[in-house]
Formats: C-alpha cells, sequence, structure tokens
C-alpha cells in the first residue's frame, strides 16, 4: 500500500451471518419509489416513472442496535428495505447475468429526515442532508445467495414499540432484483463492494426518541435497534 499524507479511512465492513470475515463496503445505492403503494403514499404514480436512483455514503451503513436521533430535523422517518450486496459488477449488464452479482442479502432501514427533504424539494436542491447522514443506513448480518439464494417474494415488515407499522411482499416491486443490477449499470460502473438498498412498502412513519424499532424481511433476517 501506498504512503498517504493524512492516515487512511478505516474501511467500512459490514457482518456476514456465521462467518468471522467481513464484507467491505465500497458504494451504496438506493431504489426511491420501489414499492407501488409506497410511490401513491409519496404522491407518484408507480405506473408511469422510471426507475429512481439516489445514494448514501458507505460509512452511513453500521452494525448497531442504537439509531442517534440527528440534530437540525424534527421529522425523521423509518423505511425498511431488503439490502442486496454485490461480489461483482460490471457496466450495462445483461438481465440474465444479474443475480451471478449478488453476494448476499441482509435488512436494512433507510433513516430519512423528512422534513429537510421536504425543503430541498420546493428548493430544488438534491437530497443529501436528508439522505446520506451519519447513522441513517443501519444494516443486519449479511446473508449469503449460497445459502438462501435470491428471494424474490417473502414478507417485509416494520414494528415500532410491538405496533405494526409497515408490511409488504417483496413480489410488490416495481423494479425486481436483476432488473435494478440492470438500470445501475446503465448508469455507473457497479463492482464488487456495492451495496444496493432495494426500496421500501408503504407505512412509512416519524419516530421518537426512545421508541424500540424491530423490522425484517422472511428468510433474510432481522433488525432490532433503539432510537436514542
Amino acid at each position: 500500500m501506498r504512503a498517504t499524507v493524512i492516515p487512511a479511512p478505516e474501511p467500512v465492513l459490514i457482518d456476514v451471518a456465521g462467518e468471522t470475515e467481513q464484507f467491505p463496503v465500497r458504494r451504496v445505492y438506493c431504489v426511491g419509489r420501489n414499492y407501488a403503494d409506497h410511490a401513491i403514499e409519496m404522491g407518484h404514480d408507480p405506473s408511469r416513472e422510471p426507475p429512481f436512483f439516489f445514494q448514501k455514503n458507505a460509512d452511513n451503513l453500521y452494525n448497531g442496535d442504537t439509531f442517534p436521533y440527528p440534530s437540525l430535523s424534527s421529522s425523521v422517518h423509518f423505511e425498511v428495505e431488503m439490502v442486496m450486496a454485490l461480489s461483482g459488477g460490471g457496466s450495462d449488464i445483461a438481465l440474465e447475468d444479474a443475480l451471478s452479482k449478488v453476494y448476499g442479502y441482509g435488512v436494512g432501514i433507510d433513516f430519512t429526515r423528512r422534513d429537510l427533504q421536504d425543503q430541498m424539494k420546493k428548493m430544488g436542491r438534491s437530497w443529501e442532508v436528508a439522505k446520506a447522514f451519519e447513522y441513517s443506513a443501519p444494516v443486519s448480518a449479511l446473508i449469503p445467495a449460497a445459502k438462501i439464494g435470491h428471494p424474490q417474494n417473502g414478507a417485509i415488515w416494520l414494528d415500532v414499540n410491538g405496533s405494526r407499522k409497515q408490511s409488504g411482499n417483496l413480489d410488490q416491486m416495481i423494479w425486481k432484483l436483476p432488473e435494478i443490477i440492470v438500470e445501475l449499470s446503465k448508469l455507473f460502473v457497479l463492482a464488487p463492494g456495492d451495496v444496493i438498498m432495494t426500496g421500501t412498502p408503504a407505512g412509512v412513519g416519524p419516530i421518537v426518541k426512545g421508541d424500540k424499532i424491530t423490522c425484517g424481511v422472511e428468510g433474510v433476517g432481522e433488525l432490532s435497534l433503539s432510537v436514542a
């Protein structure tokens, strides 16, 4: 490794269930409005929209049981998502090859500063302050696709203080897993270490300090944390 003028940042690593080795993160892509009911919930027509992508920072991902409520916001929303982690990449990936690029899957939450996002929308500005902030993407340990295959259906859900807030099924995705990879690879050169948050079902809503959140994806895993 070449010498650096300042200490090199620590790599971002995600746990892998049952393994001592961890998954190194390169980039984090997110699919917006990928469940029809959520698109409608957010005031959009899911039958007319092409896939919509945005990014979080790699170090927004973390394995932890606490979410520190961010400053400068009074409306932070939960959005449970299945996470897809890539072991391969490329550009203009063929549909039939797409799932061969996947290492495994996990459960994540795309925390969103909804008040700041609404402000940015009204001003015609980008969303980074609403999406790519510290601790905005807790994620469970990954499960290798070699063990569970590629989930195409199964419940995805989130509870707050024991009350069910989000409930959907993976088969309700507008853009399916291989299609997500294909469309992203038209815009970016994907690579091993890339993580894709695949969208959230309807029911997103606010949290407050002290809330207990539990969420999961059937056949993939669960994630629990407290709002601090």
